[in-house]
This record gives structure tokens, C-alpha cells and sequence, in this order.
């Protein structure tokens, strides 16, 4: 574990960062940059979690002063291959093991009365820490029952380090939980491994707990299992229902379903970034009245003064910006410029992010582009500072099958770039309206389409590439839109507010 830190300084809010900030650039980790630069009042620390060291470089962001405390730790990094020694362990307590698993098979049942040795940090440490977990003969016994019970049909062996593999990590948590510093808030942009550890500090520290959810944790992860190659269903032909997901798969996403109602009940706040997220917080366990909207917001200023870098006539490009993942679906973006370039051959696909994510999704991607023979049109840019991008730009383009409330498009908005995006998250709130009358008002900045649809694509493309006064009006809609409801200032604003008010309430609640 690698720290930085200002002892002499109090943390005003602690930031719970899985897989994101520091070490990542764009979506939350630019939220969370944001936030932390934009209220120098507060003193930030930040805990990060990752999976293994060797999936990350260097540090990605320049650090703000206010950032006085930085820890670094890993969930997978298991060191010691040894399977059973004579490591001592307490029968009774598995009993509560028992229960964790009953309660991720039943999907994390709200109703159940939770046990409050589970929400304590010790047990974690102590009673079963993930020494115990990972090499007592105890536990080996406890997975063997659970296998018994539950997944007969089932090879032991993907059973056996499904179970480590998901279980190890809480421990992991627990010891960062330990061993963190004092705070007045803990915040965490996410449920999963992060909301678990948030709420462990929250229960155990009694400070005020807050979650703002960017996309739902527990819908992604879901998508991510049911489209992954890494889980094969290994069951004979007779063993499977038509349309049924393997055991494994089943493990993880209700492993993830419950951990993120556990997040839930813990929160003392819940934020979502536009009401259909909230809708899906409650239907996933969350208490109505702990959920509020808070949209993210963009500096609108300063990237307004890109229009002026914009040359006279609409480029002919047509930027996703975004990861090389397949959550981003850049493939139908594939698909759908091979269409626009059989009318419009002059039309360049650029597809600006990362791509060592997933090296095998990025080979994948170049090899269509290949098959298509699109070299010329299609180029992957690699990440670039989007404020270089924006005004060579003549439509933003997001084909996800998952989003939340994408930065991306309200700095285009900003920029003066209408966007064509998927029907996910909040892209038809952004691109159509829907905060309120006045919002609706404001018109198109762009079109939404349908998942997965190539055509319907091409034709949104083709159709604002065409016709220039179409294009002009969904700029204007785009910049009255971000300036209007969007902006940074507005943003902090709301988040300064809360902040205050939970550090005042955690303080009476001493």
C-alpha cells in the first residue's frame, strides 16, 4: 500500500475511488478531480482501489493541494498461493458467513434482519480475516458445504476460486476500513467493493456516509457478466434451462446486487444524476427518501471559448470519445461509419480514448476496421485532450450500452457540438431536455438512437452532416442547454451546500 499524506490536516471528505482516480483518466475520475479543485475549501482525502498493481501506470492527474490524503490498495493482489495450513479459526463464526452467502443467494433482501456483527469492521479483521478466509481448513469446509447446497451442477474448481475470488476482497476492504484515517464524510461515486467500504466506515466511524451513483454499479457489472468470455457455462446440454444463466454467472451478479443494497441501507444520502436513475436506485433497494438528483455540471466559460478555434464550415468528423471497451459498443460505431462512408466518403470516424483497457476489444475493433477496409476514415486517436478535439469536431458521438450522465456531452455542449448518442442513461435528458418546460423548450442539440443499431446511426450522422441549418440549431440548443442548467458553478454549488450540511449534522449527531 503506497500513501500520501498531510497528517497536520483534517479530512473533510474521504473519496472512495474504485478503479478510477487517480490512475485513470475521463468519466469519474474527472468528476472526482473536478470536485476536489472546485472546493478548496474542503480538505479531500482519497482511498483508491484497484485490482492488481500491474493494470496500472502512473498517476494520471496532477494532484490539487487540498488532496491531503492518498492511499493505494489493491483487491486481487494475492500474494501467497498456499490453499490450507494450520491457520486457527472459529467454527461459529462461518455461521456468519453462512448467513452473507443465504443473503447474496435470496439478492440481499432488505427485509432480513442483518446481523451487526456483519457491519463490523473486526469481524472482517479478527473473527475471519482473509488469512482465515483464504487458507484455513475451516473455510475449506465452508465452501465445500456451499457447494454442496448450492451448485452441484456445477465443476468444483470454477466454484472454489469463484467464491475466493469474489469473498477475499471484503476482507481486503475491512483492512483499509481498519487502518483509515479520521473523517468528517465519507463519499463514495459507487456501490460495489467501494460502497462496502464506505459503509463499513460509516457504521464503524458513525460520520455520515454519501453515494453518488454515475451509472448504476450493479446494472454495469450485470452487463459486463452476461457479455463476458472469461465465465463459460460448463454444464452438460441436459443440465441447462432455455434461456438460463450458469450458476457462476448468477454468483456474481447477485453478489453484486446484494452488496449494492447493503450500500444502500447504509447511505445517509443518496444521489443519482437525472430521475431515471433514481427510479432504477429504488427498484435495486434504496429508500426513496434518502435519494435526491444532483446533474453533474461542466465549465461552460471556458470551453465556450473553443467555438472560436471551430473553422467556418461543419468538419466532416465524427468523434466518440470515450474508452475502447465494450460497454462503449465502439464496434457498432464501426458498423454504422462503414454506412455513412459508402455516401460520404469524405467522412472521418475518430475514436478518441484509451485502449489498454481491453487490448483484446481494441484488436478486435482494428480488425473490423480492417475487414471493412475503412483505414482511411476510421483512426483510433488514443487519448487526447477533448479541448483539441471539440472544435475539429462536427458531430460528438456516444454508442454505449450503458451510461450515466456522460461529461463528455455537456463539454461538447459547451464546445458548440451536437451529439448523436444511444438511448441510455441520461442522453435523451441531455440531447432532448427533460428537467422541466423550460428545458423542452431549449430543442434539439443532436438525436438519440437505439442500442446497437448501426443504421439508425448512419442515418442520425448523415442526416446532421447534410443539412447545415439543422446542425447550426442543434448547436444553439446545445450551448442554451449546458449554460442554462449545466454548469460547473452550479454543480459545486450544490455539493458545498451538502457538504456542510452533513458535516453539521454528523457533528450534532455526536
Amino acid at each position: 500500500m503506497a500513501e500520501l499524506i498531510n497528517k497536520e490536516k483534517f479530512i473533510d471528505v474521504l473519496l472512495i475511488a474504485e478503479g478510477t482516480y487517480p490512475y485513470i483518466r475521463g468519466g469519474v475520475s474527472t468528476w472526482i478531480h473536478d470536485l476536489i479543485n472546485g472546493l478548496p475549501e474542503f480538505n479531500f482525502g482519497v482511498i483508491f482501489l484497484g485490482s492488481r498493481p500491474e493494470d496500472y501506470g502512473e498517476i494520471k492527474y496532477q494532484l490539487p493541494e487540498n488532496l491531503v490524503y492518498l492511499s493505494v490498495d489493491y483487491l486481487f493482489d494475492f500474494k501467497d498461493s498456499r490453499i490450507i495450513r494450520n491457520t486457527k479459526a472459529k467454527k461459529e463464526s462461518f455461521s456468519y458467513l453462512h448467513f452473507l452467502h443465504k443473503w447474496f443467494k435470496e439478492h440481499g433482501n432488505v427485509d432480513i434482519d442483518f446481523p451487526e456483527k456483519l457491519k463490523d469492521i473486526s469481524f472482517y479483521t479478527k473473527e475471519i480475516n482473509r488469512d482465515i478466509f483464504l487458507r484455513s481448513r475451516e473455510s475449506w469446509n465452508f465452501i465445500i458445504d456451499m457447494y454442496s447446497d448450492y451448485a452441484l451442477e456445477t465443476p468444483f474448481i470454477d466454484y472454489f476460486w469463484t467464491i475466493r475470488n469474489m469473498h477475499a476482497p471484503i476482507f481486503t476492504v475491512a483492512n483499509v476500513a481498519k487502518n483509515a484515517p479520521d473523517f468528517a464524510i465519507v463519499h463514495s461515486p459507487s456501490t460495489g467493493y467501494a460502497g462496502f467500504l464506505a459503509s463499513l466506515l460509516s457504521y464503524d466511524r458513525k460520520k455520515p456516509f454519501i453515494l453518488t451513483e454515475h451509472g448504476i454499479y450493479t446494472r454495469e457489472r450485470k452487463i459486463d457478466l452476461l457479455n463476458t468470455d472469461w465465465l463459460i457455462d460448463k454444464r452438460l446440454f441436459l443440465q441447462k434451462d432455455i434461456g438460463e444463466i450458469d450458476h457462476i454467472k448468477n454468483l456474481w451478479i447477485r453478489f453484486f446486487e446484494s452488496i449494492g443494497r447493503f450500500t444502500y441501507k447504509a447511505s445517509t444520502l443518496i444521489i443519482s444524476l437525472f430521475s431515471t436513475a433514481r427510479e432504477i436506485q429504488i427498484s435495486y433497494g434504496a429508500d426513496p427518501e434518502k435519494c435526491i438528483i444532483v446533474p453533474n455540471g461542466v465549465d461552460v466559460e471556458n470551453l465556450s471559448k473553443l467555438i472560436e478555434k471551430r473553422p467556418r464550415e461543419i468538419p466532416k468528423v465524427i468523434t466518440l470519445l470515450g474508452r475502447v471497451v465494450p460497454i462503449k459498443d465502439v464496434k457498432t460505431f464501426i458498423k454504422a461509419m462503414r454506412i455513412v462512408c459508402s455516401k460520404m466518403p469524405d467522412v472521418e470516424g475518430w475514436i478518441v480514448g484509451p485502449t489498454d483497457e481491453d487490448p483484446d476489444y481494441y484488436e478486435e475493433c482494428k480488425n473490423l476496421v480492417e475487414t471493412f477496409k475503412l483505414e482511411n476514415n476510421v483512426k483510433f486517436l488514443g487519448f487526447q485532450n477533448p479541448k483539441d478535439i471539440f472544435p475539429k469536431t462536427g458531430i460528438l458521438t456516444l454508442t454505449s450500452i450503458s451510461e450515466g450522465m456522460p461529461l463528455v456531452i455537456l463539454e461538447g455542449f459547451a464546445a458548440g457540438v451536437p451529439c448523436v448518442a444511444t438511448d441510455v442513461g441520461s442522453c435523451r435528458q441531455l440531447i432532448y431536455g427533460g428537467l422541466n418546460e423550460e428545458d423542452i423548450k431549449v430543442g434539439k442539440a443532436g438525436e438519440v438512437v437505439p442500442i446497437a443499431n448501426p443504421e439508425k446511426l448512419a442515418e442520425a450522422y448523415i442526416k446532421l452532416l447534410e443539412d447545415e441549418n439543422l446542425w447550426k440549431e442543434c448547436q444553439k440548443a446545445a450551448l442554451n442547454r449546458v449554460k442554462s442548467f449545466y454548469t460547473r458553478q452550479q454543480f459545486l454549488d450544490n455539493y458545498r451546500k451538502i457538504y456542510l450540511e452533513m458535516k453539521e449534522n454528523g457533528r450534532n449527531q455526536l
